[in-house]
């Protein structure tokens, strides 16, 4: 069969198309790029938000638009949440819940059975020069607000053994760049007696990885010796830490693990570990009762930690949640007043931390993406170890999936990294 994977949401979302790729080549099926060459169509769906919810049902019916003769096959967040109304959208051919996604390719062979085809191209040819591994699934933990931990259940933690030999098949298959992900990517290993630590230092002995990141990271958890693992160089020296707030009140409402001290501690020994280290973050906007004193509080805080980047996600009442049945509801007017001032600060933030970055010498993973330029060239672009995107300026003849090393500069507005 021909096979075409979707998602939507997060990095966990397409870690897992990536593990079912490899699944289904291993059994001799063709993973193809355009959802109108496929036989079946697999979509991945989300719903952190309403607005996710929304986006995935628009996926899977842009999907079975597209090529009605295929099968379509709907898994993840929001076909768990929604298993009947996902079953009811037209097209739909399969739902395979979160709790069974382990055996989606095995659940898709028996019931669309057909004559396997020669290998597909590989992971690289789909435009992939980093490969995102699932080493964890579900949260101990229940944030007021979070409804993937309903959707996704206990936390589950992938053995070591079998990581190794995912990044190094990963490897071998010529991705540069691997990212670690998971729901509650901190809780590694508490099932099974292990820890994120103990994972990181096997993946950095044991395997040929070039360039190692995690996903989301809660803002717990990690001490100095989680920091000290950044001394191998291959640790890039980026961390996406979710903050959600910068008031404690809201953040005690939200009930979250962390408070804005500790925090403040975590980007300390982060820069302490490597100069230049790049913590970016999601805040949440408009959560019941956050006053405009609370707001403004958060605002302050968000400005003196000067992150590299923020991801601004307004309030989304999910049912299920404690969040949604909170007092003080904050009107959609304010909440959109409240993201122009966030977003108008991580404008501003972001271009802060590039120009602290001006000057100094960087490696950067170009990707397979090409942009042409007005006067007909290519430029390849691709992201620092620290997370900043850049353009490649340099006379070298170059292709993607490749690591140059060059001086940073900001030239009309954009990073773009040049031969030293």
């Amino acid at each position: 069969m021909r096979i075409n994977l979707q998602f939507s949401g997060c990095r966990l979302n397409e870690a897992e198309l990536q593990g079912w790729a490899a699944d289904f080549r291993a059994r001799g099926h063709v993973i193809v790029r355009d959802a109108d060459e496929a036989d079946v169509v697999v979509v991945n769906t989300c719903a952190v938000t309403g607005e996710a919810g929304r986006k995935s049902r628009q996926l899977i019916r842009r999907a079975h638009k597209g090529n009605p003769q295929a099968k379509l096959v709907v898994s993840g967040c929001y076909a768990t949440l929604e298993q009947c109304a996902t079953a009811g959208i037209e097209g739909v051919t399969l739902v395979v819940p979160n709790r069974d996604k382990d055996d989606l390719v095995s659940k898709v062979d028996a019931v669309l059975p057909a004559k396997p085809r020669s290998d597909g191209p590989g992971l690289l040819q789909h435009g992939r020069c980093r490969a995102f591994i699932k080493v964890q699934d579900g949260c101990r933990w229940r944030c007021s607000y979070c409804v993937v931990t309903l959707a996704r259940g206990a936390e589950r933690s992938a053995p070591v053994g079998r990581i190794i030999d995912q990044i190094n098949q990963r490897c071998e298959a010529g991705v540069q760049e691997v990212v670690l992900t998971g729901v509650h990517l901190g809780g590694y290993g508490s099932d099974i007696g292990s820890s994120l630590y103990e994972l990181i230092r096997a993946v950095l002995a044991d395997t040929g990885v070039q360039r190692l990141r995690f996903g989301s990271l809660e803002p717990w958890g990690p001490d100095e010796n989680f920091f000290a693992l950044f001394a191998d160089r291959r640790l890039m020296p980026h961390l996406h830490l979710p903050l959600q707030s910068g008031s404690d009140s809201v953040l005690r409402r939200m009930a979250r693990r962390c408070r804005c001290r500790d925090f403040a501690r975590l980007i300390e020994m982060a820069q302490a570990a490597v100069a230049g280290f790049n913590i970016t973050t999601d805040i949440i906007v408009g959560f019941p009762g956050e006053s405009e004193a609370e707001w403004r509080e958060g605002l302050d805080f968000v400005e003196s930690v000067g992150f590299g980047d923020v991801h601004i996600f307004p309030f989304s009442a999910r049912e299920g949640t404690r969040a949604a049945r909170l007092p003080g509801q904050i009107t959609g007017e304010a909440i959109r007043r409240r993201q122009r001032q966030l977003q108008q600060l991580a404008v501003r933030m972001r271009g802060d931390f590039v120009r602290q970055n001006a000057g100094q010498v960087h490696e950067a993973l170009l990707e397979n993406s090409q942009q042409r330029t007005t006067d007909g060239s290519f430029v390849y672009a691709g992201y620092t170890g620290n997370y900043i995107r850049a353009e490649y300026a340099g006379s070298a003849c170059v292709s993607g999936n490749r690591i140059v090393r060059g001086r940073l500069a900001v030239a009309n507005g954009r990073a773009v990294l040049s031969d030293i």
